[in-house]
């Protein structure tokens, strides 16, 4: 008789027990060798947490129970971003003090988290806004200024009037708040930034280091944003009869013959001057509405390139032609010199606005070896014509030398621009890390002695936020009056408090020496656990955290602090998993699945073991309870073989243990590999091979149940099981008879009887030849797709893959079949003659 798959009768049970015996603790200073497993830490939400949480939490818990069983000495924490606007907002809507609702939140989250079977080592637990942190969180504001990297200044910024604070650049989603969605307005305010741009070009070499997606090292270096080129002057008669002169970066100096008018930024500071009397009221209403709009929807290449004439003219300094100057809302002033010379033969954006206002449209660079289309815009490099002296160049010989000409006559230089601008760290609300800084009046701002550290956030406080630029702390007069640190005299503290990325630019350091109390962490350990060697979370942190994080490792690093330049030394982002509606969970969706409610009907290990199954780690999965469901009949049947198999005590012989062998064999060198490339959707579907494997030979053959290869399969099954599905493992280990945890025991090593046949796979590249890969003769498209994109020949082109079509052949191309239309191929000699092999022959990737 079947014994019931009770799994709420021990989940709770196994808990208790790793916890008691400290399984999961990181060993400081350990001879084995170091594994740092670290997932993006969550902020405690009222809402508790979803299924969608266990996107990354699952696999990187899978990754951290496999390493210890590979004898690898693994740090897994976890903490709670805890400071911000999502808890702040939370607590305000429910009137509650957001330190009391961050505690009820987060005494929830762990339990949440505990429950879904999670390796943490609990005993580095922390939460940001815990005073034992957010001490050296203004620690290293402090450190920052000191060193020059924090300033104050008085700009207009982008304003959330719901969230009633200021945002940073990175933060403006389609022109609307990243929290809440609500349309930004401008705002002038005096604020704190962090010079993150004198580590531009730091931030960019890095990347080159580090094993990243491609897509989020693109989107580092599209936001940081260098550009080489040349400042030119182009002189303005103004009216009145005055001259002055407007500074113009380029990056196609080679193009300057062209130039057919000019465009200046609403906010640059000579637009009032530079406009005429009778253009003032439509150039000023013009500018109104362009200050409104983000400066991403300004600069979006989608978007029709709007501007009005100022009545003005500059002069080209190298053809002395007049050009009309426009405003123009595609030009922003923080991005090179807030102006730039409009030359609509050699730039697609300056081609439709001169067709828009009928200006000329001037050719001076033509194609090597064909005639120009005088219909559209030639915007790659070719060959100067009408271009004085520097006809007959190519662009990259006329750069150099017309770079050379300018500043030999003093008409401007080569330069380097960045479009990243520092970061805007102040925040006017009350839920936040301090501003450790003192206003004197004759001493100006001072940073408070670090004896006197942390600044504490008052308790008793009206957290409501204000309409007038200024954070809650404002009207706190105990917080707000004291005395400078130098002269003595009375002074104001700052009241804004730092953004919650202050807190996450640091935290997975503290992790590593998380008790201390004297220093924000201790060198040696952070020398023997950083950096991170595996960091699991969203893509959409790409130029904020994981950038800001950057920053903060390299000034510590430069200041010798520690002694690395990157934080992680891998990354990886997991998709979403979506609901019913197709959408990403969320509550105001109501489309929200419980993670309790799935683990009280189906068990942790279910939920797990569906997470993991639902699809490749890094691609969107839609929640099916039909799939759920599935997963379930699977451990069900897991839980009934084992079961009935630990009731045997003696073993006989059987002429099919060799079989079973090589089976076992064979799912050792595939699980291992699935594990170890992070496959954990094929690695559930190779247990339920394998499983099927041992049901079916069971029932071919009965006595092969009672066989000492059998019970060996089992065990390892168990084994390798046990990370994905922990408690179901530690159990069915116990009622085998054994004492000692699973979670302890070492990972199974092949034993090399299986040999796997493996086929040569030509690959090409938009049809052309350029490699060939071994892979597994069972191996699927995503493995195939991986060994490609990683050969050498490949890797070496340096192909951006994240828009490439990936074409699998699996008919033999020397027959004649329509699939084949365009492709070139190879010999045929590397394919399998076998006529029944149905894998795949060829892979060709088309690059679009």
């Amino acid at each position: 008789m079947e014994e019931k798959f009770n799994f709420l009768g021990f989940q709770d049970r196994w808990q208790k027990y790793w916890e008691e015996k400290g399984f999961y603790r990181g060993e400081d200073f350990s001879k084995k060798p170091k594994f740092y497993i670290l997932v993006m830490f969550p902020y405690p939400s009222g809402s508790g947490l979803h299924v969608g949480h266990g996107r990354n939490f699952i696999p990187a818990d899978v990754v951290a129970r496999y390493k210890r069983m590979k004898g690898f000495n693994v740090l897994h924490p976890i903490g709670y971003d805890a400071f911000g606007l999502p808890a702040e907002n939370y607590a305000i809507e429910n009137g509650i003090n957001p330190k009391i609702s961050t505690e009820n939140n987060i005494t929830n989250f762990r339990r949440q988290l505990k429950s879904l079977g999670l390796s943490y080592d609990w005993t580095r637990e922390f939460t940001t806004s815990d005073v034992e942190y957010y001490k050296w969180t203004e620690w290293f504001f402090e450190f920052l200024f000191k060193r020059g990297l924090a300033y104050q200044d008085r700009s207009f910024q982008w304003w959330c009037p719901h969230c009633k604070t200021v945002l940073a650049n990175e933060q403006i989603i389609d022109g609307n708040c990243w929290r809440c969605g609500t349309p930004v307005v401008r705002k002038e305010l005096k604020e704190w930034f962090f010079r993150i741009t004198d580590y531009a070009d730091k931030l960019l070499e890095g990347l080159d280091r580090i094993e990243w997606p491609d897509r989020i090292k693109s989107m580092q270096r599209n936001w940081i944003g260098k550009s080489e080129g040349a400042e030119i002057a182009f002189k303005v008669e103004l009216p009145g009869g005055t001259t002055c002169e407007i500074p113009v970066f380029t990056t196609r100096i080679d193009t300057i013959f062209g130039v057919t008018f000019l465009a200046i930024a609403p906010e640059h500071p000579l637009l009032h001057e530079l406009t005429t009397s009778d253009r003032k009221e439509e150039v000023g209403r013009y500018a109104t509405e362009a200050f409104k709009k983000a400066e991403m929807d300004r600069l979006s290449q989608d978007r029709e390139k709007t501007g009005t004439f100022l009545g003005t003219y500059a002069i080209n300094p190298l053809t002395q032609e007049r050009v009309p100057i426009f405003v123009g809302d595609y030009v922003v002033y923080s991005y090179g010199t807030g102006a730039v010379m409009g030359v609509p033969a050699h730039d697609e954006r300056d081609f439709a606005f001169a067709k828009k206002h009928e200006l000329p449209i001037k050719f001076v660079v033509k194609p090597v070896s064909a005639t120009a289309d005088t219909e559209k815009a030639f915007i790659d490099y070719g060959t100067l014509i009408d271009s004085k002296e520097f006809s007959g160049l190519t662009s990259e010989e006329a750069i150099t030398k017309i770079v050379a000409y300018i500043e030999k006559q003093e008409l401007g230089k080569g330069v380097v621009k960045y479009k990243m601008r520092d970061w805007l760290i102040s925040r006017q609300r009350y839920w936040g890390a301090p501003i450790p800084i003192v206003h004197c009046p004759e001493h100006g701002a001072v940073p408070v002695p670090e004896s006197e550290l942390p600044v504490l956030l008052p308790d008793e406080v009206d957290f409501s936020p204000r309409d007038t630029g200024e954070s809650p702390l404002a009207n706190d007069k105990n917080f707000v009056n004291t005395k400078c640190p130098i002269c003595g005299k009375p002074s104001k503290r700052e009241t804004d408090t730092q953004d919650g990325f202050a807190c996450s630019s640091w935290y997975f350091l503290r992790y590593a020496d998380p008790h201390n109390n004297d220093a924000p962490f201790d060198r040696a350990e952070i020398d023997y656990w950083l950096p991170v060697d595996l960091y699991i979370g969203g893509a959409e942190h790409a130029v904020m955290h994981l950038l800001y994080s950057r920053f903060y490792t390299k000034v510590m690093r430069d200041a010798g602090l520690i002694g690395f330049d990157e934080p992680f030394k891998k990354l990886m982002n997991q998709g979403m998993i979506l609901g019913a509606d197709h959408q990403k969970m969320s509550k105001s969706r109501g489309n929200v699945v419980n993670p309790d409610d799935i683990i009280q009907e189906y068990g942790t290990d279910t939920l797990r073991a569906y997470m993991l199954f639902i699809g490749p780690l890094e691609s969107d999965a839609l929640w099916s309870t039909e799939g759920i469901n599935g997963v379930f009949r699977f451990m069900k049947r897991v839980w009934n073989l084992f079961s009935e198999n630990a009731k045997i005590a003696s073993y006989i012989s059987s002429a099919e243990e060799k079989d079973v062998d090589i089976m076992t064999d064979k799912m050792v060198q595939h699980i291992t590999n699935q594990v170890e490339n992070f496959k954990f959707n094929t690695m559930i579907s190779s247990f339920m091979e394998w499983l099927n494997y041992l049901l079916k030979i069971r029932e071919e053959h009965q006595t092969i149940g009672r066989t000492k290869a059998f019970r060996e399969a089992l065990e390892a099954f168990i084994k390798m099981i046990s990370p994905a599905t922990p408690f179901i493992a530690e159990e069915l280990w116990h009622r085998f008879g054994h004492r000692d945890s699973i979670h302890v025991q070492s990972w199974p090593a092949p034993k090399n009887i299986y040999k796997e046949e493996v086929i040569t796979i030509p690959i090409q590249i938009n049809g052309k030849l350029r490699d060939r890969i071994e892979a597994p003769v069972d191996a699927g498209e995503d493995e195939i797709k991986e060994l490609a994109m990683k050969a050498s020949k490949i890797s070496a082109m340096n192909l951006d893959f994240s828009k490439a079509n990936f074409i699998f052949v699996k008919k033999n191309p020397l027959e004649k079949s329509e699939d084949y239309k365009g492709v070139r191929y190879a010999s045929t000699n590397s394919f399998k003659k076998s006529e029944d092999y149905k894998g795949v022959r060829l892979l060709n990737i088309v690059i679009h």
